[in-house]
């Protein structure tokens, strides 16, 4: 009898497996796609062939030789393959960190914005900006600046999150995030009025987009983003036991202010880093992980790993449609992300709601 029931509580696990590793090779099949796309679309047509034998080219030992014309070989690796790399980075990073608070806050409606990260960077940008630190410090000081803001405003949300208490921890950041962010929004626009004469630079930056993207760019969010999503996906398993509630987490063996507080810390850093060299980009933490919730799993064991790399072909594609959609002219890539977040958010709300 006890090996009859085995068996039968294994048919759900071999089953589960499977359909997790069916939707990890369609996710993996859509961010190939996704790549694709985003380096073979543009003004300049170059085929797929080309740019594989151009990619072929730099792999030692095969000999390839690449046949692209020297200009056409500059527009597909200095101006397209950084930025659908960047693109691909910040889209990953946005939607694991939207899962991953909404596991920490057992909040379907969270995203990476929730702790102030949003308002903090975009205040340093706008200082930076307005200030013309550019002029003195070279073209990282945005980004530096977009960085700083963003970690002190997470850091000010947390201090008074933590100051109501550790009982009340999870609802008291978010109120202290909504305070925080309505702070430097208030600042934000106290500074954007005194100086009006740099307010399209800002508003530039504040939509959002990769159409300045180099690799320098790359490699200067790319470590802090994988650091974070490494430390996400090592905790997938934990926000699982999370959102079973604090006393049912702690009751089996987890330490859960030191858990709450990993989770979100790596969360941050990775956007604060992600959001640093695009501008702020909305609706991608909230889009992809209730996606793969909806088609998937509701489980963090599935939703993390896939949000990872469903969120970056998703931002690809987001950033092909800005680039191409009024070409020549491009659309701010946040534009194009609230059109399809803002009824998906209102979906979200309305199902939430039901649930409840």
């Amino acid at each position: 009898m006890v090996l009859a029931a085995e068996r039968v509580e294994a048919v759900p696990r071999v089953e589960a497996r499977g359909v997790s590793l069916r939707a990890g090779l369609v996710t993996a099949g859509f961010f190939l796609i996704a790549l694709v796309v985003g380096i073979a679309v543009g003004p300049t047509e170059i085929g797929l062939g080309a740019i594989l034998r151009s990619a072929l080219s730099y792999v030692p030992g095969l000999h390839v030789h690449d046949t692209l014309a020297h200009q056409t070989h500059g527009i597909l690796w200095l101006i397209r393959a950084p930025r659908v790399a960047l693109a691909a980075l910040v889209g990953g990073m946005l939607a694991t960190a939207g899962a991953s608070y909404q596991g920490v806050f057992r909040n379907p409606l969270a995203d990476p914005y929730l702790l102030g990260v949003a308002g903090g960077a975009g205040l340093g940008a706008t200082l930076a900006i307005v200030y013309s630190v550019t002029a003195v410090a070279g073209r990282w000081s945005v980004p530096l600046a977009a960085f700083l803001g963003a970690i002190a405003a997470v850091a000010l949300t947390y201090a008074l999150g933590r100051s109501a208490g550790a009982a009340r921890t999870t609802g008291a950041l978010v109120l202290a995030g909504v305070t925080v962010a309505t702070f430097t929004a208030a600042v934000q626009t106290f500074v954007q009025q005194r100086h009006t004469d740099v307010l399209q630079n800002v508003y530039a930056w504040l939509l959002g987009g990769f159409s300045i993207s180099t690799w320098s760019d790359v490699a200067l969010c790319a470590p802090y983003i994988a650091l974070s999503s490494l430390v996400l996906l090592l905790h997938r398993r934990v926000l699982d036991v999370l959102s079973l509630g604090d006393d049912e987490a702690a009751s089996l063996g987890v330490n859960v202010a030191r858990a709450r507080a990993t989770i979100v810390i790596a969360a941050t850093l990775g956007t604060a880093a992600a959001v640093s060299v695009s501008g702020l980009i909305a609706f991608v933490g909230i889009i992809v992980p209730h996606t793969i919730r909806l088609l998937v799993s509701t489980s963090y064991r599935a939703v993390i790993p896939l949000s990872l790399v469903a969120g970056a072909g998703f931002l690809v594609l987001t950033d092909v449609l800005a680039r191409t959609i009024l070409s020549p002219a491009e659309l701010p890539i946040g534009v194009v992300t609230a059109f399809f977040g803002a009824p998906f958010f209102a979906v979200v709300l309305r199902t939430s709601r039901s649930m409840r």
